[in-house]
């Protein structure tokens, strides 16, 4: 490694890059929603007139300085800018590679990397629960780092991995929507006046009571491991536990405490063992479906917009710990036809069974990339130069 040279993080990253953006215009604009732990690339949802906030370009690398955040993963490649720049959440560092110094892709991956997240958590400052990395922190950083050519090599190792999560992610995105729209075509506007209404609670069992032991290990579920967008949940770990939510494959989980709802935390759990109970979050409404209803139609129930706002609207509580009413919930009102039912499932079976043939392949490609990730930038595994 006689080639690779020390330096200060701040002289090998443009940190906080000027972008010349025109007050009163309409840009594109990156919540710290948008962002995805394992996820390299970040999208804006919406565009907005310039106003305060951090200022980027295409490609630019999104870091979350605040807690807790910044130890959820929120770091991340921006894209689909409007006209290639744009802005976003004050509580983002912009991370850009230096021209003739660093690839832009390397400085992302660099940021990846646990030796810059546990630098910058070390260096939180402020009061609890409102910490934030101070920009000048990344002048006591100081790493050994590759020339150029190697640092393109390594990138394009990890880009390649992560080009393949990121087109299967895609594809479960498709699949997901195309169920959610079925869903609303079948059971909301095309639903026919002959039809039965049902309250939820005839086709769904929440909470559904199951027989657990405070000194068995289950598959624990935090609601970090809900996604805000889709119904894919990351690994748990197994661990005795002692209160929560109890759910087998089939069911959703629905966040029931604020802003987790709001921000759109919903799961289907597909990925434990057959017959496997796991444990999750005490704030998880467990919805199963009952016998002659499709747990696929649960789940876009769930993602279903009219559903989503009763939710919401039912919540009580204190300012910052809402919670749902259940019992709202169980009296929401649907269509129902068993035919239907039938036909939706049976349409929606295939697409369920993609979905979780990518994840299991999201996952080891996941797995495979944060192995060679410290490997890599530590230099135990060598980049070839171009």
């Amino acid at each position: 490694m006689s080639e690779w040279k020390e330096y200060k993080f701040s002289d090998f990253v443009n940190i906080n890059p000027p972008v010349r953006l025109l007050k009163g215009e309409q840009y594109s604009f990156v919540e710290m929603k948008d962002l995805t732990d394992g996820q390299r690339h970040c999208y804006p949802n919406t565009e907005r007139e310039l106003s305060g906030g951090a200022r980027f370009n295409e490609g630019d690398t999104l870091f979350a300085r605040i807690t807790p955040c910044l130890e959820n993963g929120k770091i991340s490649q921006v894209k689909g800018l409007k006209n290639g720049s744009g802005f976003g959440s004050t509580e983002f560092f912009i991370f850009r590679g230096k021209d003739g110094v660093s690839d832009n892709d390397f400085v992302y991956y660099l940021s990846r990397w646990d030796e810059i997240r546990a630098f910058a958590e070390m260096n939180f400052d402020g009061t609890s629960g409102r910490q934030r990395v101070p920009k000048d922190a990344f002048n006591n950083l100081f790493l050994n780092l590759p020339p150029l050519p190697e640092q393109k090599s390594i990138a394009s190792v990890l880009s390649s991995l992560d080009d393949k999560i990121d087109l299967l992610h895609r594809q479960n995105k498709t699949l997901e929507s195309l169920a959610e729209t079925l869903f609303r075509q079948w059971f909301v506007e095309e639903a026919e006046e002959g039809w039965e209404t049902k309250a939820i609670e005839d086709l769904i069992i929440f909470d559904p009571r199951e027989k657990v032991s405070s000194n068995i290990e289950y598959t624990l579920f935090d609601m970090k491991c809900l996604s805000d967008s889709s119904m894919a949940i990351s690994e748990g770990i197994k661990r005795t536990v002692n209160s929560g939510s109890s759910f087998r494959n089939g069911d959703t989980l629905l966040a029931k405490i604020t802003p987790c709802l709001e921000n759109g935390k919903t799961g289907f759990v597909m990925n434990l063992e057959e017959d496997e109970l796991a444990r999750g979050s005490t704030e998880f409404v467990v919805m199963r479906a009952k016998e002659g209803t499709s747990p696929y139609f649960v789940y876009c129930l769930t993602r279903y917009s009219d559903f989503r706002n009763t939710a919401i609207l039912s919540m009580t509580g204190t300012s910052g710990r809402q919670r749902v009413q259940t019992v709202v919930l169980k009296g929401y009102e649907i269509k129902y036809s068993k035919k239907a039912m039938d036909r939706f499932h049976s349409t929606c079976h295939p697409h369920f069974i993609k979905i979780r043939q990518n994840q299991i392949q999201i996952r080891t490609l996941t797995s495979l990339r944060d192995t060679l990730l410290p490997k890599l930038m530590s230099g135990e595994v060598r980049g070839k130069e171009n």
